[in-house]
C-alpha cells in the first residue's frame, strides 16, 4: 500500500537542482537577459524551481510600462471615485470601476472626467497587450521555435479587441465598451446578454462554450494521465514514445482499453490547442455580430427553428417576451 500511495503526486515531490541554466543561445544572443537566476521552492511545486533569467528586450519593457500606466490610471479613478478615502476603496474594490464614455460622444474623444481617462486607460492597455504579443513571436523566432503561443494569444487578444475597439467602433460609441472593475464587467456581461435577446441563442456563444468547456476536460485528460505516469517518466514525454514498457505506451494502452483510441503525445496537444484557441475566437465573433447583424438572439433562434416560440404572435409575428409579449 505505502508503494501506491507514494507515487499519487499532485505537486512535484523530488526538486533536483544544480547549477543555474542559462539556456540554449538564442538568434539574437543573450543581450536584453535580465538577472542570472534562482531557485525557489514554492515554484518547484508546479514546475522547474529555477526562476530567471527573463528576457524583457525593448518590447517587454513597453509593455510592462504601458500596462502599469493603466494599471495606476484605473486604480487613481477608482480611489478619486469614493473620495480618495483608502478604507472605502479597499472595501468597495470589487464594485469600483472606470466607466468608458456617455453615447452622446459617440466616436469622439471625451472629456478626462467623462469617459477620457477610460479612453487614454484603453490606448496604454492596447499598446501594452500588443506589444507582449510581439515579444512573445519574437521570443519564440529567437529560440528556433513554433510560433503556436503567439497565435495563442492572437486568439485571446482577437475577443479582448471586439469587446474594446472594434465592435464600439462598428457600432459608432466608445460606450459599448466594456467598463474596467470586477463586477461592473460582470454586470456589463449580464446586461449585454439581455439586451440582445439572451445570448444562449448565440450559437457561437454555444461554440465558444463547447469550445470552453471541451478544453477543461482536455487538459484535465492530459494532466492526469501525465501524473499517473510519472513514476515512469512520463514528464518526460517526447524521449518516450518510440521505446517500448514506457510511461507513453501506458498511458496510450491505458485510453485504448477505455475509450478505444489515444491522441499520441503529440496529438493531444494539437487537441488542447485548438479547442483553446476557438474558444475567445468563435465568443468574439458572437460578441462582434451582436448589435451589428442581429438585434435580438431569441427572434433570430426562432426565426431559424431552434428556439421555442414563447408569447402570443400577431399576423405571424413572434413578439419578444423581454418587451411586454405574453
Amino acid at each position: 500500500m505505502a508503494s501506491l500511495l507514494e507515487y499519487q503526486n499532485i505537486f512535484t515531490q523530488v526538486q533536483v537542482r544544480g547549477p543555474i541554466e542559462a539556456g540554449v543561445p538564442s538568434a539574437d544572443s543573450a543581450e536584453g537577459r535580465v538577472g542570472t537566476g534562482f531557485h525557489n521552492s514554492l515554484i518547484g511545486w508546479i514546475g522547474n524551481a529555477q526562476l530567471g533569467p527573463i528576457h524583457l528586450g525593448a518590447f517587454g519593457v513597453l509593455s510592462l510600462v504601458t500596462g502599469l500606466l493603466w494599471f495606476v490610471i484605473v486604480g487613481l479613478n477608482m480611489l478619486a471615485s469614493v473620495g480618495w478615502n483608502l478604507g472605502f476603496f479597499i472595501r468597495d474594490l470589487f464594485w469600483l470601476a472606470l466607466e468608458p464614455p456617455g453615447p452622446e460622444h459617440g466616436l469622439s474623444i471625451p472629456p478626462l472626467n467623462d469617459g477620457g481617462w477610460w479612453f487614454i486607460a484603453s490606448f496604454f492597455l492596447l499598446v501594452s497587450v500588443m506589444s507582449w504579443w510581439v515579444r512573445t513571436y519574437r521570443r519564440a523566432i529567437a529560440m528556433g521555435m513554433g510560433t503556436h503561443v503567439a497565435w495563442g494569444f492572437a486568439a485571446a487578444i482577437w475577443l479582448f479587441l471586439v469587446l474594446g475597439l472594434i465592435r464600439p467602433i462598428m457600432m459608432g460609441s466608445w460606450s459599448e465598451a466594456v467598463p474596467y472593475g470586477i463586477f461592473p464587467h460582470l454586470d456589463w456581461t449580464a446586461a449585454f446578454s439581455i439586451r440582445y435577446g439572451n445570448l444562449f441563442y448565440n450559437p457561437f456563444h454555444a461554440l465558444s462554450i463547447a469550445f470552453l468547456y471541451g478544453s477543461t476536460l482536455l487538459f484535465a485528460m492530459h494532466g492526469a494521465t501525465i501524473l499517473a505516469v510519472t513514476r515512469l517518466g512520463g514528464d518526460r514525454e517526447i524521449e518516450q514514445i518510440t521505446d517500448r514498457g514506457t510511461a507513453s505506451e501506458r498511458a496510450a494502452l491505458f485510453w485504448r482499453w477505455t475509450m478505444g483510441f489515444n491522441a499520441t503525445m503529440e496529438g493531444i496537444h494539437r487537441w488542447a490547442w485548438w479547442f483553446a484557441v476557438l474558444t475567445p475566437i468563435t465568443g468574439g465573433i458572437g460578441i462582434l455580430l451582436s448589435g451589428t447583424v442581429v438585434d435580438n438572439w431569441y427572434l433570430w433562434a426562432v426565426d431559424h427553428g431552434f428556439a421555442p416560440q414563447y408569447g402570443t404572435t400577431w399576423g405571424g409575428v413572434t413578439l419578444d417576451p423581454a418587451a411586454g409579449g405574453n
